[in-house]
């Protein structure tokens, strides 16, 4: 079988997906989760979904060596996209009814037989990440799990550039596409792009809320020209720890 019809449950058959459930360790299940939403002129609208894929994937390999089974669920590809408004691709869907969407994603990945999902969220508007931990809300917490670099203690082993609030379709995303899915990167566009200097996190701290009103004329903020794919295996690398960390704590604390 192939490697990514071991990991991604989209790519199983439904007897294969049992024998994995019906086995002797518990199965984790990585739920992805993003935003179709703009990301400058060289990345597609689906940037934060790939990036929670690549987090969810790497997190596979970490907790299998740490006594867990864990499989990657489809994703769930839209989200509360607010900020991005003004510009083409950001079809954002309201907060009450993703978080309520979600919920019962989450509910039926239990139901079906696994032991714990962990919700993997890249899409880091703040309306969006409160939907997301809305929707998780009353769930046992052993059994549910957030993991999302937002969280402090997740946001300072990334890059400067995403400390500084300045990542959007950035170095930092830019870079884990280009080691994930470097066909979708528009490299003769991205060499040539000036830095935009803005932290998001500042703006929106000022009440400043759209990427218009920020100065995100062409909806990126950082560096795109800075990316390298090292330093998107690197930050790959710390997000797929951060995900492995929330689901084994969120098990641990259950025992």
């Amino acid at each position: 079988m192939a490697l990514a019809a071991t990991i991604f449950i989209a790519r199983m058959t439904t007897e294969e997906l049992a024998e994995i459930l019906n086995g002797a360790r518990p199965v984790a299940v990585l739920l992805p989760v993003g935003a179709i939403e703009p990301h400058g002129p060289h990345l597609p609208l689906d940037t934060d979904l790939i990036i929670s894929r690549a987090a969810a994937a790497r997190a596979v390999a970490l907790l299998d060596a740490r006594g867990v089974r864990a499989l990657v669920a489809p994703d769930v590809a839209y989200g509360v996209t607010e900020c991005a408004r003004d510009f083409a691709g950001a079809a954002g869907v309201d907060a009450a009814a993703f978080s309520a969407y979600l919920r019962g994603v989450v509910s039926g990945w239990l139901g079906t037989g696994a032991s714990h999902v962990s919700v993997v969220n890249n899409h880091l508007e703040p309306a969006h990440d409160d939907a997301v931990r809305g929707a998780v809300a009353g769930f046992q917490p052993s059994r549910v799990s957030v993991a999302c670099p937002l969280a402090r203690r997740w946001a300072r082993t990334l890059s400067d550039e995403f400390k500084r609030g300045a990542c959007h379709a950035g170095e930092y995303e830019t870079s884990i596409v280009q080691a994930t899915n470097p066909e979708a990167v528009r490299e003769d566009i991205r060499v040539a792009l000036p830095e935009v200097d803005v932290s998001l996190s500042g703006q929106l701290g000022a009440g400043i809320d759209t990427f218009r009103a920020m100065g995100l004329d062409r909806a990126y903020a950082g560096a795109p020209a800075r990316a390298r794919t090292a330093h998107g295996v690197e930050m790959i690398e710390k997000l797929g720890e951060m995900v492995a960390t929330e689901v084994l704590e969120a098990i641990g604390a259950g025992r």
